[in-house]
């Protein structure tokens, strides 16, 4: 299933509840939009709709899934999250989790599942990718979510 903009929670998204806490089959895509890379990203992965519904949820904004996120100790700033039911899964963890639900049905999809099934590579690319990500939203001028409201963690 494509993550379209009418599957996606927050300003850009189409959904007119920013409070929105899903439904049974519902899979949260938690990322900040305000990234280019991980838009283009997140926006490319495909999940099959016997797998769930994907919903693109956007990190900036105060809705259930972040108080959740906030609550579990994750930092949005240095990890994405895929929630699945009840189970949370950040960074590293979040990345193969989307790997191995991924449809490959693009080469895209298959690119991605073929490097990120593995969760020990996933564990040791994530970083990179991470760091990589902060310079470009340094560049940009980006200040940080900082859900765990940790003083002076503003900037980038």
């Amino acid at each position: 299933m494509d993550a379209t903009p009418s599957n996606r929670t927050g300003p850009d998204a189409g959904s007119g509840d920013a409070h929105f806490a899903g439904t049974a089959g519902d899979i949260f895509l938690v990322y900040d939009f305000e990234c280019p890379a991980c838009d283009i990203y997140c926006r490319s992965v495909q999940i099959p709709r016997s797998a769930g519904r994907l919903r693109l949820v956007n990190a900036r904004e105060s809705i259930v899934v972040m108080d959740e996120i906030t609550r579990a100790g994750l930092d949005i700033d240095q990890g994405m999250v895929v929630k699945v039911g009840n189970q949370l899964y950040y960074g590293s963890e979040a990345i193969h989790v989307l790997a191995l639900l991924s449809s490959r049905s693009d080469l895209f999809n298959k690119l991605t599942h073929y490097i990120f099934r593995s969760s020990r590579l996933s564990r040791i690319l994530y970083p990179f990718l991470r760091k990589c990500r902060n310079l470009l939203l340094r560049a940009m001028g980006k200040t940080k979510i900082n859900n765990l409201e940790i003083k002076g963690n503003d900037r980038f």
